[in-house]
């Protein structure tokens, strides 16, 4: 994992069950980028808690992955733990690439016993020496999609949608797909995992991703289905392009929600709160002004939110959404000419002055934005120490204020200017 990643992440003893969780990382080889996870050994024929947590924590890897690796000690040789883990490989109905490890020599000669694990060819390689990795790494690229194939897919934006058990998630995907994909029930935890379903909107490709309810850390079981589907619903997140966030009206805003979008806002996602059952409230002309405010100070560290009041189960309002998901992924990718973002900096400069530490005065000599998704931008200072929190968030507000920046997270980041 080190060794393909570029960096020490895993930590690397020898001696068994040192890796308990999964741990991601990203790579790319011949021109196909992808996540690696490294799992913790498998041993399936021990009981206890931790190793069954390891099993599980690896089952779940197993369902997330495209390609599976399937690594093997060849300075040990065959083992019955490696039979053992070869069999749980096989139900996954998943391309498997063998590689038998800590051939220091490479020593092919070591390899031909593990034919007998039905894997295919052993791949042999010495991650301390660094040898094979390369054509190791060829053969599991080898199962990659088409490159062709990946780009087209890449093209549509994923809209994950996340809430708590029964906010109404799976109405609302198949409201968006207009038909009946998913089932809708009552019950809360009725969707078990992240389903992915591509559709197509005004000629516009896009993957939506119903998740499981996300409930309060304590209200699941460690070793529950449940946990395990709410670490996929992070993972969709984590993914997507545009997160849809839904409550329920009738409960309002509560705790786990705010936790909820909280995680969504540190992954900097362009987002949509979509306030759902809104048919069942009671309303007067102040109703929806209320519950926007009541919104707005509930989430104040989120100012740039776009907030939607739907049925899903009436489809009132539903098809504003698509038109939400479009103004929030084009404002998360857009771009601001380096005459026109330093012309809104000087002006905010000029309407507040940079503050003063001990007698030295803050100086910003230019702006320039670095990247987007989310909108990145670096303001190169003659000190970035002389920078307070307080400046930077004022600096920040202009920059929305002046350009629509709605439902996107943007950075705004000091640098100090070289001196040449």
């Amino acid at each position: 994992f080190n060794r393909v990643i570029g960096k020490r992440i895993s930590i690397v003893e020898d001696m068994p069950g040192v890796t308990r969780d999964r741990i991601y990382g990203d790579a790319e080889w011949a021109g196909y980028p992808f996540t690696l996870i490294d799992t913790g050994g498998l041993d399936t024929k021990n009981n206890t808690e931790i190793q069954r947590n390891i099993l599980n924590q690896a089952q779940v890897a197993v369902d997330l992955a495209d390609v599976i690796i399937l690594m093997v000690d060849g300075r040990e040789g065959l083992t019955g733990g490696d039979h053992d883990a070869a069999n749980f490989l096989r139900k996954c109905n998943k391309p498997v690439v063998l590689i038998v490890n800590k051939l220091d020599r490479f020593e092919q000669d070591l390899i031909y016993e593990f034919y007998q694990l039905g894997m295919g060819d052993p791949n042999p390689i010495s991650c301390e020496q660094g040898l094979g990795i390369g054509d190791a790494l060829d053969e599991v690229v080898k199962h990659f999609k088409d490159r062709a194939e990946t780009q087209e897919e890449e093209k549509a934006i994923k809209i994950a949608i996340v809430g708590k058990p029964n906010a109404g998630k799976s109405s609302l995907t198949n409201k968006l797909l207009g038909e009946e994909r998913v089932v809708v029930s009552g019950i809360a935890g009725t969707t078990r995992d992240s389903i992915d379903t591509p559709f197509k909107y005004n000629n516009k490709n896009y993957v939506v991703i119903d998740t499981a309810g996300i409930r309060r850390k304590r209200s699941v079981d460690e070793e529950s289905v449940e946990r395990y589907s709410v670490i996929r619903a992070f993972e969709a997140i984590r993914r997507a392009d545009v997160v849809l966030i839904m409550f329920d009206a009738e409960t309002g805003l509560t705790e786990q929600d705010t936790k909820i979008i909280g995680f969504v806002h540190e992954e900097n996602k362009p987002s949509i709160v979509v306030v759902n059952k809104w048919d069942l409230i009671e309303k007067d002309e102040h109703t929806i002004n209320t519950f926007n405010k009541q919104i707005q100070t509930d989430l104040a560290f989120m100012n740039y939110l776009k907030t939607v009041f739907i049925s899903a189960k009436t489809g009132q309002r539903v098809n504003k959404i698509m038109e939400m998901v479009d103004q929030v992924y084009e404002n998360n990718s857009k771009r601001i000419s380096t005459g026109t973002l330093n012309d809104i900096i000087q002006t905010a400069i000029s309407i507040k002055e940079t503050p003063s530490s001990k007698g030295k005065k803050l100086r910003i000599y230019y702006a320039t934005q670095a990247g987007v998704n989310p909108p990145t931008f670096v303001l190169f200072v003659n000190d970035s120490e002389l920078m307070p929190k307080h400046y930077l968030r004022y600096l920040e507000n202009y920059l929305r204020n002046s350009v629509d920046f709605s439902g996107t997270p943007i950075k705004v980041v000091c640098k100090n200017k070289s001196k040449d």
